[in-house]
């Protein structure tokens, strides 16, 4: 799964029930440079029944940071690990695996997937610049897998608007 061409570690992503909070926190005990906030991200095709997510991204020494809180009870997916009743919770979700170069590398990459063995739980795309799944690898080492695609273009435009240490320059 991990070992593939053309694929290498991206991400490392929480839940949290307030992302407010949890940007303050990963900015004072974390030294974060800062994230950018995605008020209510419609996740897929932004259809009736996607899922409603706010999300931060940071980029700290080539990985990148994710905070995700899901809208009310539309993520369950992201909100099942979370307990109810907490001030500030924060839980580790998921790593990402980006998959680089041409669209046909991301095919070929879910096309190496058994899903047998790694069974696909969500999957999505926003239009022709962002294709991404869910294995759910809790069973052998306790978290999710994002497996993502994402155009040139996107990948400068949230290289450009995501906080980064070192500082770009």
């Amino acid at each position: 799964m991990f070992a593939r061409k053309n694929a290498h570690h991206h991400q490392v992503a929480y839940v949290t029930n307030d992302i407010t909070r949890a940007i303050a926190l990963f900015e004072k005990n974390y030294a974060s440079p800062g994230f950018f906030l995605f008020n209510n991200v419609a996740t897929g095709a932004a259809k009736p029944g996607d899922p409603e997510l706010r999300i931060a991204l940071s980029h700290v020494n080539g990985v990148e940071i994710e905070l995700i809180e899901p809208v009310g009870d539309t993520a369950p997916l992201f909100s099942d690990g979370l307990l109810q009743g907490l001030e500030l919770e924060i839980r580790f979700h998921h790593i990402a695996i980006r998959i680089d170069g041409p669209i046909e590398n991301w095919e070929a990459h879910v096309a190496s997937i058994n899903t047998a063995h790694h069974p696909i739980v969500y999957q999505g795309s926003l239009g022709e610049d962002l294709r991404y799944i869910y294995t759910d690898e809790r069973s052998c080492v306790g978290h999710y897998v994002e497996h993502v695609w994402m155009s040139a273009r996107v990948l400068e435009q949230i290289a450009a608007a995501r906080p980064s240490f070192p500082p770009r320059g």
